[in-house]
């Protein structure tokens, strides 16, 4: 450390001491003012000289104004709520959405595709009803929906629009005399639930319950893996799942549940008249309380080694069980009228 420099003597011919005038320096002064103290014991540091032990962050730079809203952008958490994503994708949904007339507010479609003998006169009615319609090249589609499969189009839908139960009681009975409808009892994976409406509308159930909390809901990967399906398929979303169980009882139904300790083989028993169909979750299977609102568990045998089946497989098996006896009911009504007509 340097010294600092010695003090000049001030010429005083008269030899008395100048009092009220402090002695001051002559000389180049230095800056020998140092930073108070911290109360946690860091080193002292002299002002005016750099300090090699910490870091120096340089603060950024940005060449152009892209950089900028890249970084800013990028700090930005993406949603964690998949219920928040109305995006659907993919030529089959999009064209069930647009023929069913259902509200989008936004589509983006590649040039090649928006000229379609299928699409071009549908996405004219979509933009006549409002829909604001983006002519964009495939590299802009990847970006929207994150490099899916999305065929050259995608869609921004209004949130889905859930039926309340009663509603649903009263369609599905307006529907057919004898309505199926399915109970999801805490399905939580999107791809199961898709697969499950895609199954129970094609075989010709009437609608699905689910509840509101510990289970996903309509989101955007359920409306894909659903194929189109939900354009013509009821949903009710309930709070508390029993009773609605207990009230589709009330309606009418006759409430079957599959679990898999249940001692009476699901093809043994006879399904007729209204019915509900309760399948659980992927996990923990049917809850307690769900298994208490059932009329009755039934089980589907498995001969192999794995010990369970996929919710929505076993959910497709067991409603083809209940239709199949149906089927094979009106085939043999049909047929014991034509051997009547014959035999007059």
């Amino acid at each position: 450390m340097a010294e600092p420099p010695k003090l000049k003597a001030k010429s005083n011919p008269s030899g008395k001491p100048q009092r009220g005038k402090p002695e001051r320096y002559t000389g180049k002064r230095a800056d020998l003012k140092h930073n108070a103290t911290k109360q946690d014991g860091e080193k002292r540091h002299v002002a005016g000289k750099k300090d090699f032990s910490r870091p120096v962050l340089a603060s950024p730079t940005y060449n152009t104004e892209r950089d900028k809203t890249d970084r800013f952008s990028s700090q930005i958490p993406p949603s964690t709520s998949e219920e928040e994503s109305d995006l659907i994708y993919g030529r089959h949904p999009v064209l069930t959405a647009l023929e069913t007339q259902r509200q989008l507010n936004r589509l983006w479609v590649t040039a090649r595709l928006r000229y379609d003998h299928r699409f071009h006169s549908l996405l004219q009615q979509a933009k006549e009803n409002g829909t604001v319609i983006d002519e964009v090249e495939p590299k802009r589609l990847d970006q929207i929906t994150h490099h899916a499969n999305h065929q050259g189009i995608a869609a921004q839908v209004a949130p889905y629009d859930y039926l309340e139960l009663g509603g649903l009681i009263d369609k599905a009975k307006s529907t057919s005399q004898q309505p199926v409808i399915v109970a999801a009892d805490g399905i939580t994976d999107p791809h199961n639930l898709g697969a499950i409406i895609r199954t129970a509308e094609a075989i010709g159930a009437q609608g699905l319950v689910i509840p509101q909390r510990r289970a996903v809901g309509i989101t955007s990967t359920v409306m894909k893996v659903a194929a189109g399906a939900l354009e013509t398929f009821s949903v009710a979303r309930v709070i508390n799942f029993s009773r609605a169980l207990e009230e589709l009882k009330a309606a009418g139904f006759w409430v079957y549940g599959t679990a898999l300790e249940a001692e009476q083989s699901i093809q043994t028993v006879k399904f007729s008249g209204p019915i509900v169909l309760v399948v659980g979750s992927e996990g923990e299977g049917l809850s307690l309380s769900a298994q208490r609102c059932c009329d009755l568990l039934v089980s589907i045998p498995l001969s192999g080694n794995t010990p369970s089946l996929n919710a929505s497989v076993a959910t497709g098996m067991a409603l083809y069980e209940i239709f199949r006896q149906r089927w094979q009911n009106v085939n043999y009504v049909n047929m014991g009228t034509k051997k009547d007509k014959l035999e007059n």
